[in-house]
């Protein structure tokens, strides 16, 4: 066995972000990720007890239009788009 994996602190938070600022339920955002995923999964990946695969990352950046850096990078926030979003769900 080998050492866990290392976590970005900030993933979760930015997941969650992305899908509120973008106004989709989790399974508007599975359709849109078009990875096979359940609503447990994305719920699992936005609390931070998961962590996505290399690709499900890859396809929040997409949909996001961000780099994927941007999500695992915990010195990088996430665009203002993404921001001034969370504080009107918030």
């Amino acid at each position: 066995m080998g050492a866990p994996r290392e976590r970005p602190a900030h993933l979760a938070a930015k997941l969650l972000t992305i899908r509120q600022a973008l106004g989709l339920s989790q399974s508007e955002l599975i359709a849109k990720l078009r990875r096979d995923l359940s609503t447990a999964r994305i719920s699992e990946y936005e609390k931070g007890t998961r962590i996505p695969s290399l690709l499900t990352l890859l396809a929040y950046a997409k949909v996001a239009r961000v780099s994927v850096e941007i999500l695992i990078d915990d010195k990088l926030e996430l665009p203002e788009r993404f921001l001034s979003a969370r504080l009107v769900v918030q």
